[in-house]
């Protein structure tokens, strides 16, 4: 392990502070203190920090390094691939054998026949090319008014133009003067609405309603997490994203689902659709395809609308990245699945959820302040209530899901809060190899943390 000195360390938060434009940080609090943390070393579930503090990582850093920190098989076979062929553009139909041989792997393991890839470098790319896919799609059928795209409130699709258009959480939008147009959000997770329930008081901001007023014929495409991640942890109940297909189907309406969070093990099986039986048209996939080793994006669409474009237009398809299919990411992600596989990672997340649910027991026949936990694989919240007899969340002023993170950080433990809406909401998502006595010790600092918060805010544990 590196070793840091005081002026090394020194050097090191002064030169962060002068020259790194921190994404998705606050700028005042950066200038103001510096980076929060320096990290040096990942190994399994841990990070090293440069004064030698150790972390569990429990949010996979971005909900993505799903096989665990340290892998020096992934490096290897980027390596190897480097030796050979380090880049190589796949325009004008070029290609080479890394991104064939993914291409083939994601067939194999994606659901129905979503069997047709087009790659980027992250989650953002992947839901604009979905976007400019599926409308691209329409304009060749002859249907170019079929152009809106339906997201749900709450959900994280991304960050460049069109992905923060389709992104439900406000303080995404607000961050621009200008969203991209036809982008509109429903309510999410009205089952009943979906299923044609017009007496229900949110019918009109429902999918179908939305869909009812706009007219089908000018719908492209609906587009859901399986879980939203970014937006809470929020589950859908059984029976919603089948309520969803459907309602697509019967609307001549294209489905995407946007797996960059939910997909390779993280929900407890390969995808997060996979749950229930739902097979989209097109499918975005990124973070967990490399667990973050190397950046790299896919969408995968159906053979039957890969076969349709094809039908319809001897144009080229101008639309492409750089660093579409790039051969060394392409080989990481070929080695990061099979690690997948052969560590069998989503029934161990699966197995591991069981153990997740305990420990969020605990915590909430512990603490008053604990409510409203759940998790799916290895993918899980609570929220912090004043008073969660009665309903009553904190003020937003208390900051209790801030100060719960920061409690938590300072004994080793790295998870998130997601306060958009007035909410606190403290989610994580460790990497799918963390085994039952690592998820007890996080479940030990959490009740720690909680103790230090209920104290700051004068409330008592029950």
């Amino acid at each position: 392990m590196a070793t840091y000195n005081k002026d090394q360390i020194k050097n090191l938060l002064e030169l962060d502070k002068k020259h790194y434009l921190h994404p998705t940080s606050s700028l005042r609090q950066h200038q103001e203190s510096g980076p929060k943390r320096i990290f040096t070393e990942g190994k399994g579930v841990y990070l090293t920090d440069v004064n030698g503090g150790r972390y569990i990582d429990a949010l996979a850093s971005l909900w993505n390094v799903n096989v665990g920190h340290g892998r020096k098989e992934l490096g290897e076979a980027a390596s190897e691939q480097m030796g050979k062929l380090a880049y190589s553009s796949s325009f004008n139909n070029f290609s080479h054998e890394s991104v064939i041989r993914l291409s083939e792997k994601l067939a194999n393991i994606t659901p129905g026949d979503l069997n047709v890839f087009f790659y980027t470098s992250g989650g953002s790319e992947s839901n604009d090319t979905a976007f400019k896919l599926v409308r691209h799609y329409w304009k060749l059928k002859g249907q170019p008014q079929k152009k809106k795209i339906i997201g749900l409130e709450r959900a994280y699709h991304g960050i460049t133009i069109g992905a923060t258009s389709a992104t439900g959480i406000q303080q995404f939008q607000n961050m621009t003067n200008s969203l991209a147009p036809d982008f509109l959000h429903a309510a999410a997770h009205k089952t009943n609405c979906e299923l044609g329930d017009k007496n229900d008081p949110d019918f009109a901001r429902s999918i179908r309603g939305i869909i009812e007023n706009e007219g089908p014929e000018k719908i492209a495409a609906v587009i859901v997490e399986p879980i939203q991640g970014a937006g809470g942890v929020i589950i859908p109940p059984n029976g919603y994203l089948e309520a969803v297909r459907e309602l697509c189907d019967q609307y001549g309406i294209l489905m995407i689902a946007d797996e960059v969070i939910c997909g390779f093990g993280r929900t407890g099986k390969m995808f997060g659709v996979d749950h229930w039986n739902v097979i989209p048209d097109v499918m975005c996939m990124a973070k967990g395809i490399t667990s973050g080793y190397i950046p790299l994006g896919a969408v995968a669409i159906t053979e039957r609308l890969r076969d349709s474009l094809a039908e319809v237009s001897d144009d080229v398809l101008f639309h492409g990245f750089t660093y579409s299919g790039h051969p060394a990411a392409c080989a990481v992600a070929l080695k990061n699945i099979e690690i997948i596989e052969k560590e069998n990672l989503p029934a161990h997340a699966g197995k591991m959820e069981k153990e997740l649910k305990k420990g969020f027991e605990y915590l909430t026949e512990n603490h008053s302040l604990v409510t409203k936990s759940r998790a799916k694989g290895l993918i899980g919240a609570f929220e912090l209530f004043e008073d969660r007899e009665k309903g009553i969340p904190f003020k937003p002023e208390k900051m209790a899901a801030q100060k719960l993170v920061e409690e938590c950080l300072s004994r080793g433990l790295i998870v998130r809060a997601v306060t958009f809406g007035g909410t606190n909401i403290i989610a994580l998502s460790p990497p799918l190899i963390i085994n039952k006595e690592e998820i007890e010790k996080v479940i030990s600092i959490f009740s720690d943390a909680i103790q230090e918060v209920e104290k700051s805010l004068k409330l008592q544990s029950v």
